[in-house]
């Protein structure tokens, strides 16, 4: 198969049906938030049974690419764009890319490409949708902050996380799979951040101390007692992944992105 095929492929799958991870994370939640998770399982059924997208919004395109030595990047760029065009008419896909100033409709889903070096000889490709709505809860903090008493140390960051969650108040379609990171400049956090949503759910860090902390923010986030507004046994949120790059000390920046029940990711190797 033609990479761009594989791309079209991809771009659909991730549509149309969740991970296994993220399935089995919802299913463990079924009965405990009234209708709501049921509801959210059989939509994703159905969708991915009659290869139909699972939410209205079919989310911004953001690719993760790792590319090895001499591997033609602008032809690989230029796959992925006519690939993402192609699915959103085969899909079909919402056409998403709205001019920012005139909002008017560019008729397409303009991509998100990130590349980075491969340490082997293949080019590896990951696909995250992101959907608007929990894409609107993504908070950004700089520490000290007055407001939250927060310092620049571990428990200024589980501060910033909880304020996050708690002003999120349930907005944008729980229950969330969140992504947090602490760096030196503020589009690094928000750059690694939503990174960690490409991890699987049930997969810890593999820094010791970061994954005590994710343990530990599950654990916390879900005592706030928001649930899904249909159930107080409901988790608000089934996953918290951590990232971290140092920093130049006068700066300490945490990043919390929020992802909706629908965490449509995939990846594939060409």
């Amino acid at each position: 198969m033609r990479e761009y095929d594989k791309i079209v492929e991809l771009v659909a799958q991730c549509a149309c049906c969740l991970p296994e991870d993220v399935r089995k994370s919802l299913e463990q939640e079924s009965g405990k938030g009234g209708y709501v998770l049921d509801a959210i399982l059989e939509n994703e059924n159905l969708s991915c049974s009659k290869s139909t997208p699972m939410c209205q919004d079919t989310g911004t395109p953001i690719f993760y690419v790792r590319a090895p030595k001499g591997e033609d990047l602008r032809r690989l760029e230029e796959t992925i764009r006519a690939a993402v065009d192609e699915a959103t008419k085969s899909v079909p896909l919402r056409e998403n890319a709205v001019d920012p100033l005139t909002s008017k409709n560019t008729g397409s889903n303009n991509p998100v490409i990130y590349f980075e070096p491969s340490m082997d000889e293949h080019t590896h490709v990951q696909l995250l949708l992101k959907g608007g709505g929990s894409e609107n809860l993504t908070r950004l903090y700089s520490l000290p902050d007055r407001r939250l008493d927060a310092g620049r140390d571990r428990l200024g960051l589980i501060k910033c996380v909880l304020d996050a969650v708690y002003e999120a108040q349930g907005k944008g379609c729980p229950p969330y799979f969140i992504g947090v990171a602490v760096a030196g400049l503020a589009d690094q956090a928000l750059h690694i951040s939503k990174k960690q949503l490409m991890r699987e759910v049930t997969k810890p860090s593999e820094d010791g101390e970061l994954a005590v902390l994710e343990g530990q923010l599950l654990e916390k986030t879900n005592q706030l007692g928001i649930g899904l507004g249909a159930g107080e046994k409901a988790k608000t949120v089934l996953s918290v992944k951590i990232g971290k790059h140092t920093r130049n000390p006068p700066s300490y920046f945490v990043a919390v992105t929020f992802n909706c029940w629908a965490l449509r990711r995939g990846e594939l190797t060409l």
